[in-house]
């Protein structure tokens, strides 16, 4: 009960409604039942409280005076999408860094550093971030000697795309005090200058911070580019008190429209957020988000037994169980959701036995598990027997599936990316895109769902095509899930009476059509709580792109 009371307090940060009803009528309405079917509808009767007052499916309403009416132009309306597990100040500051994002490989990685670097001579530090060497010819990681050749003048650290290692040059590694004889600390590795997981902190922590006026600047770009995708709603997993600042201030100055539901990054986060005083939270903190380990592609992710690719290692465990179990019992005590990452199948096998011993299967915790990708085949029922959540994120497993085959070999993939046989046993997927290092488009994540296959078509049929979603279950994903797996399905995912009036106009109807053209959807308006907060003004360039 006091869980469910602290995160109904998230709906309070919510725009300001329409002053009066509306009726949209003339659209092609599309949204999902309990069951996760698709379910069509006609039109929105909306309240002057910006919620939904009733469904239509084709009747005519007799109208009080001073209704507003919108005529939909009979193109297709859908709930607004919810993104499950994404970083939103990571993707407005990633918006002002150097983009490695599908560099081909190291040559033009370096390209790009070198044009950024003489396109912002006074930048002290050159960040950057999206490489990934498993799209280069020799999948090599870069080095410190790589980024020398390029920048020898001022520090470079850039990450890689999953976030879970960087590579720095000689000047950054000199401005951390990192030498030949630094250790890694426990949970981390360096290796010529590339660091994964917990030692990437030897350096992050010497680069500059971005300043209150960067970070606003950053989130407003960040709700720029979620609202376009036709997202209404983000679990912002990793809060940092910085970032919680940034939100609170905009969401006090009403430019905050778009709904976060925030995890703070951390125990100690999360102290210090449940010290501040209760009229600075406009944005309240759902749960915290804690890491069992890293990710496949930097071999930090934690595997029972050795990666095929490299025998020599397991991967990272980042918490031991007894400090998993604590951490994650302070914060149910405290009244607040768990989320934890785990990629590998001995995270994954740590973290459900973790969430038995602290009780998340007593009552309403819906504790989750974040990424949920590798998962051994006898531990995929642990998730329903304890009621545990499995917030997903289809596009990794089109990102990631060669990597996967070659990191684990084929006989182990059994219980990689295996949506359906979660779905299947009654487990509750919360589907997202782990924003920036995925795209934060949804209708790329609801095409790999129901497909199994990239944007290129590959491979042909889908990779372990039986783990495909249907559309009614993507899409719950996407909505009506991803409310419940943050305490919000009361408010909105369904576009029930009620709820917030969160919907989204898209230029096709995406239900009836293949998974091309699915992916080639473009978002024409979001609305927030029967407000439009943003329209595009090209829509015939949209559908050219």
């Amino acid at each position: 009960m006091m869980l469910r009371m602290l995160l109904a307090a998230a709906t309070l940060a919510f725009p300001a409604p329409a002053l009066a009803d509306l009726l949209v009528t003339n659209v092609q309405g599309v949204r999902t039942t309990a069951d996760r079917e698709v379910e069509r509808f006609t039109g929105l009767l909306i309240g002057d409280d910006g919620k939904v007052k009733r469904v239509l499916k084709g009747e005519k309403l007799k109208l009080p005076a001073g209704t507003m009416v919108m005529n939909g132009g009979g193109r297709t309306l859908l709930p607004g999408l919810i993104d499950a597990h994404g970083h939103v100040m990571g993707l407005g500051l990633a918006l002002g860094q150097l983009d490695l994002v599908g560099t081909k490989s190291l040559d033009e990685l370096q390209q790009r550093l070198r044009a950024y670097a003489a396109a912002n001579p006074d930048r002290p530090w050159i960040t950057g971030r999206g490489w990934n060497q498993e799209l280069w010819p020799d999948k090599r990681m870069p080095t410190t000697a790589d980024l020398d050749a390029v920048v020898s003048d001022r520090p470079v650290w850039l990450e890689r795309v999953d976030g879970h290692a960087a590579v720095g040059n000689s000047a950054a590694l000199r401005s951390a005090g990192v030498t030949a004889a630094t250790p890694a600390p426990s949970g981390g590795k360096i290796d010529k200058g590339l660091f994964v997981d917990a030692a990437m902190a030897l350096i992050d922590s010497k680069v500059p911070q971005p300043t209150p006026a960067m970070r606003r600047s950053a989130l407003m770009r960040a709700q720029e580019a979620l609202l376009s995708r036709g997202l209404t709603a983000v679990a912002d997993m990793g809060t940092s008190m910085e970032d919680w600042s940034a939100i609170n201030s905009a969401k006090a100055d009403g430019k905050l429209p778009l709904r976060l539901f925030l995890y703070a990054a951390g125990s100690e986060t999360l102290d210090r957020m449940l010290r501040t005083p209760q009229t600075s939270r406009k944005v309240p903190i759902i749960g915290v988000k804690l890491y069992a380990d890293g990710a496949l592609g930097s071999r930090g992710a934690w595997l029972k037994e050795p990666y095929a690719d490299a025998p020599h290692t397991r991967g990272l465990a980042l918490l031991t169980p007894a400090e998993l179990r604590r951490e994650a019992a302070k914060a149910l005590a405290a009244g607040k959701q768990v989320a934890v990452h785990a990629i590998g199948d001995a995270a994954n096998d740590m973290v459900l036995s973790a969430f038995a011993d602290v009780g998340c299967r007593s009552g309403d915790r819906r504790c989750r598990v974040e990424h949920a990708q590798i998962v051994d085949v006898a531990d995929l029922g642990r998730f329903a027997a304890g009621k545990v959540i499995a917030s997903m994120q289809p596009v990794h497993q089109t990102s990631d599936r060669t990597m996967a085959e070659a990191r684990l070999g084929q006989t182990r993939l059994g219980g990689a990316y295996a949506w359906q046989t979660l779905a299947r046993g009654r487990t509750l997927l919360a589907l997202g895109s782990d924003f920036p290092v995925e795209d934060a488009n949804p209708f790329h994540g609801l095409t790999a769902a129901v497909s199994r296959q990239g944007l290129d078509g590959q491979p042909a049929g889908g990779w372990r095509p039986h783990e495909r979603l249907t559309f009614g279950q993507a899409l719950a994903g996407f909505t009506r899930d991803g409310a419940h797996a943050s305490f919000a399905e009361k408010q909105m995912g369904a576009l029930e009476p009620g709820q917030w009036a969160d919907f989204i106009l898209v230029d096709r109807q995406v239900a009836d059509v293949s998974p091309a053209e699915l992916a080639r959807t473009a978002v024409l308006e979001t609305w927030i709580a029967g407000k439009k907060v943003w329209s595009r003004r090209d829509p015939a360039k949209a559908r050219a792109q």
